[in-house]
């Protein structure tokens, strides 16, 4: 986790609030040290930011490492449904891998 690109970062977040790519380079960033924190910017992303696709595989598979399989699974569905009305198929084949490996698990 770098502090002086967070702090960048939140400035960038103050600065643009109607930019998703700010909070989403944010919930990365802390992605692996402060998974809460990271979590509290992708929860932020899905709030204001619904259609911002990127976030729903990172977001889900956020919840699935913490333990919370069914949030994840509706993250999952949830991405699968706005990609494919995004019309974005490279984003919907790594979201259906991902929620295929996801049930795959379950058994």
């Amino acid at each position: 986790m770098n502090n002086d690109r967070i702090q960048q970062l939140l400035r960038f977040v103050q600065e643009q609030p109607e930019d998703p790519f700010n909070v989403y380079a944010l919930a990365m960033e802390y992605r692996g040290e402060d998974p809460g924190q990271a979590l509290h910017y992708f929860e932020k992303l899905l709030t204001e930011h619904p259609g911002y696709l990127a976030t729903y595989y990172h977001a889900a598979e956020l919840y699935e490492e913490m333990g919370d399989r069914p949030k994840a699974s509706m993250l999952y569905q949830r991405g699968l449904e706005l990609a494919r009305d995004q019309q974005n198929q490279k984003t919907f084949d790594e979201l259906n891998r991902a929620y295929r490996r996801f049930l795959d698990e379950e058994d």
